[in-house]
């Protein structure tokens, strides 16, 4: 049988923050810039970035010996430290408000969990003004890096957090209470039955590590430089992306100075050109790419709006 045919209904989105829900990314984009041009450095290009995304210390390892940039990781991130401010400022991306709205709203329910690399107090910086966002999450299924319970686990692109999220909605599924009060006869939760919204390479990949099915939502600049290999992207397979953008980043830097155009403001991908809306599937139905949260297809994922 067909496995794109046999899916059961989607029960659960979890969702990735900086870059999905929010613009931190391209903040954190302008701060490593300033940092890099106040080392006499150009600024960061989607090849580096691309490989950084969602990887913590291993990802600020990769920037700086990509970048040459004189400084160790905690020297590097004492410096993104001092630049927060602009965090207070972060905005909601496109489609955002209305496609919390139609999933909470949605019959039967649909379990809502956010699973991120960044850390919950940082979250809060991020997020404080912006409730349309944050109403939408009961904070015990909002797993953060150094929530307690991922000290034994692995970040991303290992499937842990993601997991984790799973089984904080099974517990409150065997609870019987707060938000699932009314779903006394609800099944615990299965991976299969889980949808993860990312927008980076890691993600994807710990998402598809975590048996999830995924919705791939990039940055315009990101997916510049993946054309070509989306659908190893989508089949979470790390090392081979990974191979192919340090190629392409040697061959860029071969090139010289005019190829340093840094990174462009946030924004989902150009879908112009493109079938389906940008829409690109992995071989196995798993993934999806999309060019924007707009686009989502509730019908696909089995997901029944009110109204």
């Amino acid at each position: 049988m067909d496995e794109r045919t046999s899916f059961p209904p989607i029960r659960a989105c979890i969702f990735d923050v900086d870059g999905l829900l929010i613009n931190a990314e391209d903040i954190y984009t302008e701060i490593y810039n300033k940092i890099l041009q106040s080392h006499g450095k150009p600024s960061l290009k989607w090849t580096t970035k691309a490989l950084q995304q969602s990887r913590g210390t291993i990802g600020h390892e990769r920037l700086i010996s990509s970048t040459c940039l004189p400084l160790t990781v905690p020297e590097f991130q004492a410096e993104v430290a001092n630049h927060h401010t602009p965090f207070t400022n972060c905005k909601l991306l496109p489609g955002i408000t209305p496609l919390l709205s139609k999933l909470s709203s949605a019959s039967p329910p649909i379990h809502l969990a956010m699973a991120s690399s960044t850390t919950a107090s940082f979250f809060r910086t991020k997020t404080s003004h912006l409730p349309k966002l944050t109403a939408h999450f009961s904070p015990r299924i909002c797993l953060f890096r150094d929530d307690e319970d991922m000290r034994s686990k692995k970040g991303k692109p290992a499937g842990d957090i993601f997991l984790l999220a799973m089984e904080r909605i099974n517990i409150a599924i065997t609870a019987h209470t707060g938000d699932y009060s009314n779903n006394r006869e609800e099944p615990r939760l299965q991976a299969n039955e889980c949808v993860v919204f990312e927008d980076s390479i890691a993600g994807v990949a710990a998402g598809r590590a975590a048996g999830m099915r995924v919705c791939w939502v990039p940055h315009a600049g990101l997916l510049e430089v993946c054309k070509g290999m989306e659908k190893e992207v989508l089949a979470g397979k790390m090392d081979e992306v990974e191979e192919r953008l340090l190629a392409l980043e040697a061959e860029r830097a071969s090139m010289g100075p005019p190829e340093a155009v840094g990174v462009e403001k946030e924004g989902r991908a150009n879908t112009n050109g493109m079938d389906n809306g940008g829409r690109v599937e992995s071989e196995d139905g798993w993934a999806e790419m999309i060019g924007s949260l707009e686009l989502f297809d509730y019908g696909r994922y089995g997901i029944r709006l009110q109204g």
